[in-house]
């Protein structure tokens, strides 16, 4: 099994992050079903300030093309998607397009 490890900001607005870990406590079942449709097998978010990062687990059939396509296509995820840019702000270095960034592994016990 894969492992990657990304990255986000939230707004820094305690109310806006207080909103959006409301939102995480209990995900809309058809993002979940996403998730695990596209090889997601283990999902988890941290939070620290109004900073996140995100480890995802993920078996052989997954792909980040795979999952970007599925998401174009599914209503119910570009809907959760535009939800949570009320909270989410892109890093100063984000490509246009770009949400979540993929962070490099540079140590491992």
């Amino acid at each position: 099994m894969k492992k990657y490890c990304l990255t986000l900001d939230l707004k820094n607005d305690k109310t806006l992050i207080a909103e959006y870990k409301k939102y995480h406590k209990k995900i809309w079942p058809e993002i979940t079903e996403s998730l695990i449709n596209s090889g997601i097998e283990n999902a988890e978010i941290y939070c620290v300030e109004n900073r996140l990062f995100m480890i995802l687990e993920v078996n052989d059939d997954f792909s980040f093309e795979k999952k970007d396509k599925m998401d174009l296509e599914n209503p119910k995820v570009q809907e959760w998607e535009n939800l949570m840019w009320n909270y989410q702000k892109k890093l100063p270095f984000a490509k246009k397009g770009e949400k979540w960034i993929l962070m490099e592994k540079i140590y491992q016990l």
